[in-house]
């Protein structure tokens, strides 16, 4: 049940029986009118704008068709009162009725809030694919919350979502981690490991090294590196994914898929996307100008294969192939994305850090290029995390070398207040996780205030159980009530517009405010007595009294599964 929906559909049935009278021409477009809540909660429980949208196709002051509209609606028994304000908008009241519907449909309807808005479309969601070279960092962690919650959220839309891991292993970083765990292997065999700059030092290495000192004993200390080379590469690059994947596991995610670039080498994939885009005639060889801020002095202008990107929206057209005849960076992505299209995903959302936005033009040029416009590519970028503790900034993990991991980050105050603190800004906004807060018992540590709701409703449940009670037919008589199941009402339509906009910071932030409204609720009913959920001595009135609580449950539960937040039953 969508009740913005509903009503909604109610002002264009008006709207159309206006048309039939004459009071406006037939066939106008009504994509545009809205039914959302007013900005100011005292002007009403819903506003539309629809009169402002017709004005001017229909050629009639606002006004005029705002106070023939409100008058018709006002004659529907759901809403009890419509008023006309400003230029035109007009503000509703709904009947008292329809609140005790939107309760009963939370505890009747099987999903409440769930959409089908998607319609099954094939979504790809490719997030975290951090560099197979070493634990993940805090930066890692915020990516694979975003991108997963992502998933789930449109996944709960009715998308038909897949979740993706690129794992870079093609690259030149997995040679020097091949080279981080020689010496390493050196160590273990008993010698000084020399980790010269551009090695990684951290000691997450030390069993990469001893596994290769199981496998060839001390036959390969002096062996050159071609000799080695290559299988201490598989071996330590399927040593980092164990570690990414138990990392991710820790934080609650999982993939449907991990890609790997490697794959994509020797195999004629590379040839075949850049194909694809030649047959377009948007391959050539040419000479780039040179790059903004140099002089003509600073630049050796050179003639490369390029990719015309500027046919698809990009600023400038992008090298594929360097001057040696090697593929750039940029090559194996377009394969890789070419890849997604071939296997039929009709959206694709690529989760980058935040130091990748000079990336995103060129990427959407590939992409638009290679489905010739068909499959849109939204990137969204993940701004840095800033870590406190004790006041202070915390920057230090000796294991990884020189970042905090994503495991320190989960050991120290569990994923769930990993998962929701990281919903707590907008992806592209800075973010500051303070210890501290995430481990506190109070109203400022959003996990444990929405957890706490919960926590009270089952209490709550337990008791009436204990009664024989179970929630019956809700009854809602005080304005607190009435707020609590306001905002329940909201949910299925904040539902498909964080799933539209791409955005699961939203329903973070619903949530909190649900269980803002819940406490206020329960806290006026210390003062109170007939707002208490129990009346020992009424089961009727407590059956009525502990619906709507339920219905609280029954969303915080549904928004806290989109998070991959445990909705807690009792606090530890």
């Amino acid at each position: 049940m969508n009740l913005f929906t509903d009503i909604r559909a109610l002002v264009l049935d008006t709207l159309d029986a206006m048309a039939r009278d004459g009071a406006i021409p037939q066939g106008m477009q009504t994509g545009a009118v809205t039914v959302e809540p007013p900005r100011d909660a005292a002007h009403g429980d819903m506003a539309t704008n629809a009169a402002m949208v017709l004005a001017k196709p229909a050629g009639k002051k606002p006004r005029d068709i705002a106070e023939d509209l409100a008058e018709r609606l006002g004659a529907d028994d759901r809403i009890e009162s419509a008023e006309v304000a400003g230029p035109g908008f007009i503000n509703l009241r709904l009947a008292p009725s329809l609140w005790q519907g939107i309760v009963r449909a939370a505890l009747t309807q099987e999903g409440f809030g769930r959409s089908t808005m998607g319609q099954g479309e094939k979504v790809n969601v490719e997030y975290v694919s951090a560099n197979p070279t070493g634990p993940m960092h805090v930066g890692h962690a915020r990516g694979a919350v975003f991108g997963d919650a992502l998933a789930r959220l449109l996944d709960y839309a009715g998308h038909d979502v897949t979740k993706e891991y690129y794992v870079n292993d093609g690259g030149a970083q997995v040679d020097v981690l091949a080279r981080s765990s020689f010496e390493r292997y050196r160590e273990a065999c008993g010698m000084t490991p020399e980790i010269g700059e551009g090695l990684y030092p951290g000691d997450y290495l030390v069993p990469v090294g001893e596994k290769l000192k199981e496998i060839w004993g001390e036959g390969k200390l002096n062996s050159p590196e071609e000799d080695w080379l290559e299988e201490a590469r598989e071996i330590a690059t399927e040593a980092m994914m164990e570690m990414i994947r138990a990392d991710l596991a820790a934080l609650g995610v999982t993939m449907d898929v991990f890609f790997s670039e490697k794959a994509l080498y020797g195999t004629g994939r590379i040839e075949d996307a850049i194909k694809t885009l030649d047959d377009k005639g948007l391959i050539y060889r040419g000479t780039l100008e040179p790059p903004k801020g140099k002089t003509p002095e600073d630049w050796e202008p050179r003639e490369q294969t390029l990719f015309r990107s500027t046919a698809h929206g990009d600023d400038v057209d992008r090298p594929i192939m360097k001057s040696d005849g090697a593929w750039t960076y940029f090559a194996p992505d377009i394969a890789y994305h070419h890849d997604k299209v071939s296997r039929g995903f009709t959206q694709l959302i690529d989760v980058f850090g935040a130091d990748h936005g000079g990336y995103v033009k060129r990427m959407k040029a590939a992409v638009s290029a290679l489905s010739e416009g068909k499959v849109p590519l939204d990137v969204k970028l993940i701004q840095l995390v800033k870590l406190w503790k004790n006041g202070e900034p915390f920057k230090m993990s000796k294991r990884a070398g020189n970042f905090v991991t994503l495991r320190d980050l989960v050991d120290q105050v569990g994923a769930d207040a990993v998962r929701f603190h990281m919903l707590t800004r907008k992806n592209d906004a800075p973010l500051d996780f303070d210890f501290d807060k995430a481990l506190e018992q109070s109203k400022d540590n959003p996990v444990f205030y929405v957890q706490y709701a919960n926590a009270r409703v089952h209490s709550v449940l337990r008791k009436a159980a204990d009664m024989g009670v179970e929630p019956g037919k809700p009854s809602l008589t005080d304005e607190a009530e009435i707020k609590v199941a306001q905002k329940l009402a909201e949910w299925p339509r904040l539902v498909e517009i964080a799933a539209r906009t791409h955005e699961p910071h939203r329903i973070a932030f619903y949530l909190y405010e649900l269980a803002s409204e819940f406490h206020a609720l329960w806290n006026k009913g210390n003062d109170h007595p007939e707002l208490r959920f129990l009346a020992e001595s009424d089961s009727q009135a407590t059956a009525a009294k502990i619906a709507l609580p339920k219905a609280v449950s029954v969303v915080i539960s549904a928004g806290l599964g989109i998070l991959g937040v445990t909705p807690l039953e009792e606090m530890r």
